[in-house]
């Protein structure tokens, strides 16, 4: 809701730049949308390797609590 009103008041005072804006914001969304895939997968993978790392030590701890 603040983006719209933000960009009600960049229409108001600079109409050109407005539209601009409007017609931009898809084409950079589809530009910037496999950077953000690629550190989601990022993401994942170090997840994913760090539990296999601290596996054996919370084994460990799971088995030194019984």
């Amino acid at each position: 809701m603040f983006t719209f009103l933000l960009w009600c008041v960049l229409f108001v005072l600079c109409w050109p730049l407005a539209i601009l804006a409007l017609v931009l914001y898809p084409l950079v969304w589809l530009i910037l949308l496999p950077f953000r895939l690629v550190g989601f997968v990022v993401t994942g993978v170090l997840e994913a390797v760090w539990i296999v790392v601290t596996l054996p030590f919370r084994v460990l701890r799971a088995i030194a609590r019984v």
